[in-house]
């Protein structure tokens, strides 16, 4: 059977990458469980397909997972009172492989010779297929289609001593991205995949220590920022303290640069560095590349915002909300009609007439995905009125699409894979295109002096260059192009 990259859509068809998933882990505290609740709902914005927990209170392990959002998973105390123990991990969901199936939700949890075992990862591995048809043929059977399974059957399957080295063990067969958290009956650990693709970080609260994806899971439970783990470093931390060990081959690091663009939240830090000053800087490289006479900066609310905040300061032209959005919006809609359909869109933005009549507007948005949404919100804006409208991305083109745990489409429906800049302005109606360079993407995340040849972060959805072998999907498409690009840098 053909396997086919699952893709999924949302409501308005929303153009968006979607944000793989996001983990939270914490060990030696009475309520682990009602800590894990808080920091997945800080980390809500990465998944909202499922949402899980599993704890330990030193005899037994607890789950509780369920498709929705924490809110829904999680609303009654009775459901955290049965979550005992002094640790947990949690996950929410963004399904990148696997269908939307509560089977699929995470975390999971495997009774191995070692000990209890359970799992939440972040990313994707890209050869998950390919070490999933290996493990099936020697015996192994799979209770999801989830690629974090795969790492569960490997640690399961080999024949080092301890949990702890066959995990190792396992994360030496996998290509790909991934952090993750994993709980065991002596306590929890941390993994930063060796490229550094996927982030995760290291808080501390009281004498309870806590891995998490992003920095405002930390916030929202006061705890303190520790550090990021390093790429390849795994943290062990147990009664006896934190202990961290680098146990793969050093790698240069290559994270993931649209966690700056998109997917971070703006109050996170990443790589020590504040993601809301960092997407200002990228308004104000654009500004400075690109700047166009108008009257108004007009954020496509809300992930456009801190960029066209900086975009509005570097041009001297004044910001305004002339879109606003509807924060509550549900996930499904009934669309019964073409004009429903249409009007669809104003559920979630609707323009302000009051001040986009008779301007020049310059809309500020994060990416361009497919080019749907900025079909609409270009045609709203000029239905109230505008005299220009200017769209400024606040990122490269989007031409390529992400193996490593972000839900892209393929590239025929890559706008900018098909379209020159003339023609995608065309396209979505605009009066003129420009995208950010990526040299000015380096430059506002603080990287100005980037080799061309060797990126410091993984822009492979911008630049085509895959920092790792794409196994699962050269064996399914056939040699082409991707692999091309990564024999050139591995080969």
């Amino acid at each position: 059977m053909r396997f086919a990259w699952p893709r999924r859509s949302t409501p308005f068809d929303d153009d968006k990458l979607r944000e793989e998933c996001g983990v939270f882990g914490i060990f030696g505290t009475g309520d682990a469980a009602a800590h894990t609740v808080l920091g997945l709902h800080a980390l809500q914005h990465r998944g909202q397909e499922a949402a899980g927990i599993t704890s330990f209170d030193g005899r037994q392990f607890h789950s509780h997972r369920s498709l929705g959002l924490v809110a829904d998973s999680f609303s009654e105390q009775s459901v955290i009172d049965e979550l005992k123990g002094g640790s947990a991990i949690g996950h929410v969901r963004y399904s990148t492989t696997g269908e939307t199936a509560l089977r699929n939700c995470q975390p999971l949890f495997a009774e191995l010779s070692a000990g209890g075992f359970a799992v939440a990862h972040n990313g994707n591995l890209t050869n998950s297929w390919h070490l999933r048809k290996q493990l099936v043929r020697t015996g192994s059977i799979f209770q999801s289609t989830s690629d974090t399974e795969v790492i569960i059957h490997l640690v399961a399957t080999s024949t080092f001593r301890t949990l702890l080295d066959k995990l190792i063990d396992a994360l030496r067969h996998v290509e790909g991205a991934y952090s993750l958290v994993a709980l065991t009956d002596e306590g929890l650990i941390g993994v930063r995949d060796p490229l550094g693709v996927r982030p995760l970080v290291l808080g501390k609260l009281d004498k309870a220590h806590i891995l998490c994806s992003e920095t405002c899971a930390l916030d929202i439970i006061g705890a303190d920022y520790v550090r990021d783990l390093e790429p390849g470093e795994i943290v062990i931390i147990t009664e006896k303290g934190v202990e961290s060990i680098s146990p793969f081959a050093p790698a240069r690091p290559r994270p993931c640069i649209f966690e700056y663009v998109y997917f971070s939240r703006p109050d996170s830090s990443a790589g020590g560095t504040s993601v809301y000053e960092v997407r200002k800087r990228i308004g104000a490289e654009l500004a400075r590349e690109s700047g166009v006479d108008a009257d108004l900066i007009v954020p496509v609310p809300d992930s456009g915002t801190p960029a066209a905040i900086g975009y509005a300061q570097a041009a001297g032209i004044p910001f305004e909300l002339g879109i606003i959005r509807n924060h509550y919006v549900g996930r499904t809609f009934i669309e019964p009609t073409d004009t429903i359909r249409h009007l669809g869109v104003k559920l979630k933005h609707n323009a302000n007439p009051r001040l986009l009549d008779g301007k020049r507007v310059v809309l500020v948005d994060d990416s361009i995905v497919r080019g749907t949404t900025s079909i609409k919100i270009v045609d709203m804006v000029r239905q109230a009125g505008a005299k220009e409208v200017h769209m400024r991305v606040a990122s490269p083109p989007t031409r390529f699409s992400c193996f490593y745990g972000v839900d892209t489409p393929e590239r025929e429906q890559l706008l900018a894979a098909n379209l020159e800049l003339e023609a995608m302005a065309a396209h979505i109606g605009v009066d003129s295109l420009a995208y950010l360079s990526l040299d000015g993407l380096y430059r506002a995340v603080g990287d100005a002096d980037r080799d061309n040849a060797r990126p410091q972060f993984c822009d492979a959805c911008f630049s085509g260059e895959y920092p790792t072998h794409l196994t699962d999907h050269d064996e399914t498409e056939g040699p082409g192009q991707l692999t091309l690009l990564a024999e050139q840098r591995f080969g």
